[in-house]
């Protein structure tokens, strides 16, 4: 079998033996096996894509560049560390009661299939099955947010499921088009979805159809990504769904939804009016960026609170690709490879403050430095690097975008430093007093699982001192392919 075989294979089968594993730490440990074992088939699928160029597999279904696999290795990562902080911390909510033996045999389960369709997704050369992948991951997604069962849990799956069933009902609309479009150059069959076969021929494709395609597939992916005024699903579905969820929905399906929304961009790119689709995406995505900044200053949980931190850095990826520079284009690679590293991060730190603290309001997180030392500084320096602080991996993508705004549009400059400070300060406002302070009296301690946490900041760190030359080679690759580059 090939790596691409194994990537998928495993969290196949895995998803549908971990539905029968009634042992709750047994079944821990398998999903942890099983996300180890899809990183090692995307380290060797990512090494293998490098050094050998593009290729296709499965009858043209599949299709591999510098882009996807750069995705795919980055999606593998983080899923194997969040089963690693699932672990402890779903064993508190079992010890705690708000998790049932079947749930969890559910979550374990429906959280394999849920890698597999962002796998799919990342891997599928025909863009209907990737629509398909993405709705696949939708629907997990919703059964994992709803997983507590309380009221609340049931109505905010319910929100996403409805926002998110309109908006991929819309991209679908946008690939019916892009078929049409299509299907003129070249005939009716398969090679009008499959994203190779198009790029290819994208310059003859009819501008006024892919034009109109292109803005389903903003309309309808971005409200994936989470772009306003498309995001109401997106802080109800972390404040009430369980927190490793959380990390993975703002850590690697957002990216996957911007993934699918800039391989459409770079094909309308090369058959409508320059400039077109960027200016569209640039608007939503200062939009976006102004509308998280001031919603930071207002909230009272801390998942919703971070949530909009997410909101804002997706709009932040979504104006580097619109700007389409090649610089801004390796900066929002790079913003996407940092932000979902550390921003899973944090909600490793504060899915275990919330169980410490006995809640998720930010009122009752106090004294997390003085009551657990590590997990307190751990989510200290994570909101530092979240916010751009130097010498995290966010500050030099950042300051890469905003050399690349000033190079072509110096007024969007000048706002994204305003809008960056009013979102530094709502940051740091809120993340203060949960750190320092007495911590409340019914603190309790908890097990905790804090190296995944470690591990992503050690990496963003890393990547903010000295990027290696073998990921920006990789990165320079991925901008080629979407046309940032001669």
């Amino acid at each position: 079998m090939s790596p691409l075989d194994w990537l998928l294979f495993i969290p196949a089968v895995s998803g549908a033996v971990l539905l029968g594993v009634t042992s709750a730490s047994l079944a821990a440990w398998l999903n942890l096996a099983a996300s180890a074992g899809t990183l090692w088939a995307a380290v060797a699928l990512a090494r293998q894509v490098l050094a050998q160029g593009a290729w296709y597999s499965a009858g043209g279904w599949f299709y591999l560049d510098a882009f996807s696999v750069f995705l795919v290795a980055l999606t593998a990562l983080v899923a194997f560390t969040t089963s690693a902080f699932s672990r402890p911390y779903l064993l508190n909510e079992v010890a705690k009661g708000r998790i049932t033996a079947g749930r969890l045999r559910l979550y374990h389960g429906v959280y394999q299939w849920f890698v597999l369709g962002m796998l799919v997704a990342l891997t599928s050369d025909n863009l209907g099955l990737l629509w398909i992948a993405l709705e696949a991951a939708t629907l997990a997604t919703v059964l994992l947010v709803s997983l507590y069962r309380t009221p609340d849990a049931i109505l905010a799956a319910w929100r996403y499921l409805i926002l998110c069933g309109v908006g991929i009902a819309l991209a679908l609309f946008g690939t019916i088009l892009l078929f049409a479009a299509g299907s003129e150059v070249l005939g009716h069959g398969d090679e009008a979805l499959r994203w190779s076969q198009l790029h290819l021929q994208a310059e003859a494709l009819a501008p006024g159809l892919m034009l109109t395609a292109f803005v389903f597939f903003l309309v309808g992916y971005g409200t994936k990504v989470g772009l306003v005024p498309l995001h109401r699903w997106l802080p109800d579905a972390h404040a009430e769904g369980p927190t490793p969820i959380s990390a993975v929905l703002s850590g690697l399906l957002l990216n996957v939804a911007l993934y699918a929304l800039v391989r459409c961009k770079s094909l309308v790119d090369a058959s409508a009016p320059a400039g077109t689709t960027g200016s569209l995406m640039a608007a939503f995505a200062i939009l976006t960026v102004s509308v998280a900044a001031v919603a930071l200053h207002r909230q009272r949980d801390v998942k919703r609170f971070f949530s909009y931190s997410s909101i804002e850095h997706m709009g932040l990826m979504t104006l580097a690709f619109a700007i389409g520079t090649p610089l801004a284009l390796f900066a929002g690679l790079l913003h996407m490879t940092v932000h979902a590293l550390v921003k899973s991060g944090i909600f490793f730190a504060v899915g275990h403050a919330s169980q410490a603290m006995g809640g998720q309001q930010i009122h009752r997180i106090r004294g997390l430095v003085h009551h657990h030392p590590a997990l307190g500084w751990g989510l200290v320096v994570a909101t530092l690097a979240i916010a751009g602080f130097p010498p995290f991996g966010l500050f030099t993508s950042e300051f890469l975008l905003f050399t690349a705004a000033v190079d072509t549009r110096p007024v969007l400059a000048a706002w994204l430093l305003l809008v960056l400070g009013v979102a530094f300060a709502g940051l740091l406002r809120q993340v203060q007093p949960m750190a320092y302070g007495a911590p409340p009296a019914d603190a309790r301690p908890v097990t905790v699982s804090l190296w995944p946490l470690y591990l992503h900041l050690a990496v963003a760190l890393w990547l903010g001192l000295s990027i290696p030359d073998f990921l920006a080679d990789w990165y320079r690759q991925a901008a080629h392919l979407l046309g940032g580059a001669a």
